[in-house]
């Protein structure tokens, strides 16, 4: 899977920007702050409607703008698709497939797969609990984009049960009334929890192997890398080797949902569900946070998003489908050992793309086309390739 062409329009820092690439390598070199993270954060969010940088859309959008648009062609093996994406902050986005009509934006979801790595991705190791809950969501939409919807509903429910307590808690009163709707909405978010958590821990299962041996094989350590799933639904915590079916988690949470009423009505949120357990991350016995130095950090979160690619390649071994592979600024941090198992590991990706503010960070076994970018007066992308690939094939799929 690649993408021959990737086209912007008032996305971030470019009024437009037209960008030619190949399989295999692409190099994308320019000094700090002309837009090169700009350019593979679009890829990324042509595949995953998500920015790996920001939690909203609207810093997406050029200012003064209304609308963003990006636009990629899709390729994989001899068939090709258009993929469109509005970006439409405060009202909902939409996708056009092969110039077709626009529809709901998830109907973009699974045509382009990719995996993005770049610093930000640190906070995977020392941020919040947060951070890690979204790179397991994120990873599972991308398997099954319908999963999409549960994390939605349960964000919903979430925040109306939240509500309900919050109004509660501030007027001192609790009533017959309040009671039955905290009811209806213990269930509702049990049964969508349910589907966030069987989905999660489907992912850890799959991400395990490949996180040990991605780990090993960029730190060149005798280190074991692993994980815990540290979670408030008691049957969902730990490393399971049998996952749970989503009806015994519905029970489960809401069992727990059930047992913390008085709690959660004395501190007016919810205090049980997916939304508050986090992904415990340990090199041997140690937990990596607090304990791992900069270099095993550095290697543990490559780790993970190397191991996540695998679980895609996993998903549909089809040599075609593998996911575009993105590595933003991340050769100048690494050891010249690290760039060169790095640079192995990355191999193997159909499509990669690199950037980099100087060429000579990134090691010579990526050789490739190199796209130097610059931000012309007007706010287009100036790029020029020093070498071509081959011509990418013109079948169009029907959507």
């Amino acid at each position: 899977m690649f993408l021959s062409h990737l086209s912007l329009t008032q996305y971030r820092s470019y009024h437009q920007a037209e960008v030619s690439l190949v399989p295999g390598p692409n190099v994308l070199v320019g000094s700090n702050g002309v837009g090169k993270t700009n350019i593979v954060e679009a890829v990324g969010y042509l595949a995953t409607q998500v920015s790996h940088r920001v939690s909203t859309d609207t810093p997406l959008v050029h200012f003064g703008a209304a609308q963003a648009i990006v636009r990629g062609r899709i390729h994989r093996g001899d068939r090709a698709l258009s993929l469109e994406l509005e970006i439409n902050p405060g009202k909902s986005n939409r996708a056009a497939v092969n110039r077709g009509a626009p529809q709901r934006a998830r109907e973009g979801l699974g045509l382009l797969r990719s995996v993005l790595f770049a610093p930000e991705d640190l906070a995977l190791i020392n941020g919040d609990p947060s951070v890690r809950r979204r790179f397991l969501d994120d990873l599972v939409v991308q398997l099954r984009p319908a999963l999409g919807d549960a994390r939605s509903d349960y964000d919903r429910v979430l925040k109306q049960r939240n509500a309900l307590l919050k109004n509660a808690k501030h007027s001192g009163r609790w009533t017959e009334e309040h009671g039955h709707t905290l009811g209806v909405w213990d269930e509702h978010l049990a049964r969508a929890g349910a589907r966030v958590l069987n989905g999660r821990l489907h992912v850890l299962q799959m991400l395990a192997h490949p996180l040990t041996e991605s780990y090993t094989t960029l730190a060149d350590s005798a280190k074991t890398a692993g994980f815990s799933y540290e979670s408030t639904v008691p049957l969902a915590g730990g490393q399971h080797q049998e996952i749970p079916d989503e009806q015994a988690l519905h029970e489960a949470l809401l069992a727990e949902l059930e047992s913390r009423h008085r709690q959660e009505r004395d501190r007016g949120v919810t205090l049980a569900g997916p939304h508050r357990d986090d992904l415990a991350l340990t090199l041997g016995p140690a937990a990596v946070k607090g304990f791992a130095s900069h270099g095993e950090t550095w290697s543990m979160a490559l780790a993970l998003k190397l191991a996540s690619y695998q679980v895609l390649v996993a998903d549909d071994p089809d040599p075609q489908a593998r996911p575009v592979l993105i590595l933003d600024d991340v050769f100048a941090e690494l050891d010249a050992a690290r760039r060169s198992r790095l640079a192995a590991l990355a191999s193997g990706a159909e499509q990669l793309l690199v950037t980099a503010a100087v060429a000579a960070d990134i090691p010579d076994e990526l050789a490739g086309p190199r796209i130097t970018v610059n931000l012309g007066d007007d706010g287009s992308v100036v790029h020029q390739a020093e070498s071509t690939g081959p011509p990418a094939p013109e079948q169009e799929d029907s959507a």
